[in-house]
């Protein structure tokens, strides 16, 4: 690696780190292993966190190969790249690092000063953050120009966009850096703004904060949920909320919260589901779980084209104001956000606004 000052060069990566070892991080460190070939390490605070991720590895590497989706001999190969560690001293032969913590700004910043202290001048520093400022992250670190914001979407073998955040700090170099490592992984990068939620999260989650205020004011979770049925969505907002996790999305709805009060309520019935520390609003049977059964000030019944309605102008005027922030250059970028990184049919955003 070159010991160069700072960051002015595309870095050629041969080594890669993944700060992390959760779902999400260890999803990342096998595409990487896998798509790149070459050598990459997981750091996690525990030995027993580090050990869970490569268990996790080496049983999807063994489904793939046994299901025909890899080569036979390709999953020994794939795990063989990847090891684990608790020493970000580990890091310091990674030409790339990317973050995949707790999504809490100061566990990310806090982060990111750790590794100022291996990694060399010119490697690139990335955070998967779905919310948080990439710019606050980047702020007083002593190479602030090799930061960028790298968001992948879950699962992330799966789904194509990558909504990468430059900021004012962000050398040409880095940028240049990025975009090709989303190429060399398979993955479309669309350039996005530094604001709050980006584009993905944003329209999602003033899409469940309509829904949740249907529920919040006593409407049925069932019927408030399935509302949207015809629009031909991949899941249900409240089977979404679930996938993401409720306290994923707690964190941020409230980073979108502090962002545009008037426009993310706080819920209480996703704080309630949260704290019970549920996967989600429903049991196994479909039944909605007593955590997420606020009791109602104004029981009503649910009508769901007046919810259709709402969330068509709620979405509508999100987009818009996208838009004008300059988040994005375009309604195309806002489909293509949605349709590579939600999975919305096709036409994505638009379709559903004009249905």
């Amino acid at each position: 690696m070159a010991a160069a000052a700072a960051l002015k060069t595309p870095p050629t990566i041969e080594t890669f780190g993944v700060v992390g070892a959760g779902l999400m991080a260890s999803q990342l460190g096998l595409l990487f292993a896998d798509k790149l070939r070459i050598p990459v390490l997981l750091s996690d605070l525990s030995s027993e966190r580090i050990s869970a991720a490569m268990h996790r590895i080496h049983a999807h590497l063994d489904t793939q190969e046994r299901r025909g989706r890899i080569q036979k001999g390709e999953a020994a190969e794939i795990a063989g790249l990847i090891r684990g560690t608790t020493d970000l001293s580990g890091f310091r032969n990674c030409d790339a690092v990317i973050e995949a913590v707790f999504e809490d700004h100061a566990v990310k910043r806090s982060v990111f000063k750790q590794l100022e202290e291996y990694v060399a001048p010119d490697a690139l520093l990335l955070t998967n953050t779905s919310s948080l400022s990439v710019t606050g992250m980047a702020r007083g670190l002593k190479q602030p120009e090799r930061v960028l914001g790298f968001h992948f979407f879950n699962p992330v073998a799966v789904l194509p966009l990558v909504e990468l955040v430059r900021t004012a700090f962000s050398s040409d170099a880095a940028f240049t850096s990025a975009c090709n490592l989303a190429q060399d992984l398979g993955k479309t990068a669309i350039p996005v703004a530094d604001a709050p939620g980006f584009v993905v999260n944003r329209l999602l989650t003033r899409l469940f904060s309509e829904i949740l205020a249907e529920i919040d004011k006593g409407g049925d979770p069932v019927a408030v949920d399935r509302s949207l049925e015809s629009w031909g969505l991949p899941m249900t907002p409240l089977q979404l909320i679930g996938y993401i996790g409720p306290t994923v999305q707690r964190h941020i709805s409230e980073t979108l919260h502090r962002a545009y009060p008037d426009r993310f309520a706080r819920s209480a019935s996703l704080g309630a589901v949260a704290a019970a520390g549920l996967h989600g609003f429903f049991d196994e049977d479909g039944k909605v779980l007593p955590a997420a059964l606020i009791p109602p000030p104004e029981p009503h019944e649910v009508d769901q084209n007046r919810i259709q309605l709402r969330l068509r102008g709620a979405l509508a005027q999100e987009a818009q104001l996208i838009l004008d922030g300059g988040v994005v250059a375009s309604w195309d970028d806002i489909d293509r956000c949605m349709i590579l990184g939600a999975n919305f049919p096709p036409g994505g955003l638009t379709r559903l606004l004009r249905i």
